[in-house]
């Protein structure tokens, strides 16, 4: 008996602890709403008083009779907010005397004493007036009905009428365009753009990221951004980096003095490659932070200390490992040493088409970029020194060079030094390019039919690089892949 008695307080606890978190979010609606209301208001009187100026005396009269509405509706509404705040805060109040009851009756030993407060709980919680309690803001906190236009109204001024706001314009779907990580949005206006509320002076769009097709739910705490002042019926979102899945978008018209509701919110689809570097195979001497990758020497020569022992014993042999060594033996360790100063990226590559950037920092000597299976790629491999990887290798220690390298053969490039460089990766037709993507200009294509799964790979020796992931494939990529131009002659 006292246990069912246990499950059902514990049951009347959740859903307390539920509504009180629920008031909490009532409470801060009706405060914002009440701050928003507040501030329109005041923007609709400053807009009338600026129009009642221009106007002088004439519209004396008139002008009183407008702000004796607009007051009235103002304190109307903030009285219905206000009571509801009162009644929000006594329920709050209520709520949360009846969750400490609650919890200090857990505490009870004696059965009959449990059983009787139990019962006075499950009573309470049945005239809780938390439960009766509409969590819905009853007034909204715009001034919609009291805008008013007196541009063309000159010759008639005791017609005047009051300006609705505009109603929520449509977002057109079929033609909105997400390319190259911008989004171009389209709307269509409510088809009342000259009647009764006054024509559109302007149009206000909100976006952010989401995980969710709900459109509803924002990627964590994602606040909406805002772009304000479009005069067409529609703009572009550029510069964002496609780390979610969908970015959600919604507009409002705006006439001479208030802004409309939001038009239904639209979850644009925004697939893109992302991934960071994996730290864990980071060489010692490399320091990875966000997006940024750093060579810092810890010992001499560049060498990792902890490995000159070892690399004393085997100088006489090649840098890359035997070919006979197994995937197997290698995967188990998983940081590049010796002079394999190496990181890989922490996203793997199974299919579909993939692009990332990469730019050097201003005091580079030496880096590469590519694509690499994990379990060919020894902990001393360089890239493009073995079957499984391949990469651009860019140099200007003691002099300027670029090539490609793969299978331990490198063909130059006769291409200046990029300063930024994209790398272009379909995988399912095993097309691996190099762009120069300040130009943009092909410098050099593989073409390869994969067989494993590719992990982003960079070596970085003096100096660093920093990468820009989230990214489309941009639309100028087409031009070079329908062409098939400059594919290498390197042996796969």
């Amino acid at each position: 008996m006292m246990d069912t008695q246990k499950e059902a307080l514990c049951r009347i606890i959740s859903t307390l602890a539920n509504k009180n978190e629920e008031l909490h979010n009532f409470l801060e609606t009706v405060d914002n709403t009440l701050t928003g209301l507040q501030e329109e208001s005041c923007n609709v009187t400053t807009e009338l008083e600026a129009e009642l100026e221009q106007l002088s005396s004439a519209l004396a009269e008139k002008g009183a009779e407008l702000h004796d509405v607009i007051k009235e509706e103002k304190h109307r509404k903030e009285a219905e907010l206000q009571k509801q705040e009162a009644e929000g805060r006594a329920a709050l109040l209520s709520c949360e005397q009846l969750l400490h009851f609650a919890n200090h009756t857990l505490t009870i030993t004696n059965e009959e004493e449990f059983i009787q407060a139990a019962k006075q709980i499950k009573e309470r919680v049945t005239m809780a007036a938390a439960f009766r309690l509409t969590t819905r803001p009853l007034v909204s906190e715009n001034m919609s009905k009291f805008t008013v236009d007196f541009s063309s109204e000159r010759a008639g001024l005791m017609r005047l009428h009051f300006l609705p706001v505009p109603r929520a314009p449509e977002i057109d779907v079929s033609i909105c365009v997400t390319r190259d990580n911008s989004i171009v949005v389209a709307w269509q206006p409510s088809g009342e753009a000259d009647g009764d509320s006054g024509p559109i002076k302007r149009y206000e769009l909100e976006y952010r990221k989401t995980n969710r097709d709900d459109s509803l739910r924002a990627a964590g705490d994602a606040c909406w951004e805002k772009i304000h002042d479009i005069r067409e019926t529609h703009v572009t979102i550029s510069g964002l980096k496609f780390d979610s899945r969908f970015v959600v978008v919604r507009v409002r018209a705006r006439n001479k003095a208030a802004a409309g509701e939001f038009s239904e919110p639209v979850a644009m689809e925004t697939r893109a490659f992302n991934f960071g570097f994996d730290a864990v195979t980071a060489h010692a001497e490399l320091k990875v932070e966000g997006d940024t990758v750093t060579w810092e020497p810890q010992g001499v020569k560049g060498h990792d200390p902890r490995l000159r022992g070892k690399e004393s014993r085997s100088s006489s042999r090649s840098a890359t490992p035997s070919p006979n060594k197994t995937a197997a033996s290698r995967a188990g360790r998983e940081r590049f040493a010796g002079e394999s100063y190496t990181v890989l990226g922490d996203q793997e590559i199974t299919g579909g088409c993939h692009y990332w950037e990469l730019r050097p920092l201003a005091d580079w000597k030496s880096f590469s970029v590519g694509v690499a299976y994990r379990a060919s790629l020894g902990r001393f491999d360089q890239l493009g020194k073995s079957a499984g990887s391949w990469c651009l290798h860019a140099s200007q220690w003691l002099q300027s060079s670029l090539a490609a390298k793969h299978n331990n053969k490198a063909k130059p490039l006769d291409w200046p030094l990029p300063q930024r460089i994209g790398i272009y990766c379909d995988y399912d037709n095993g097309d691996l390019s190099f762009m120069d993507a300040t130009r943009p200009r092909l410098i050099h294509a593989f073409k390869i039919k994969f067989s494993q799964p590719l992990l982003p790979a960079f070596t970085v020796w003096c100096g660093g690089i920093t990468i820009t992931t989230g990214l489309q494939v941009p639309s100028f990529m087409g031009n070079f892949l329908s062409n098939n131009r400059s594919l290498s002659n390197l042996s796969q």
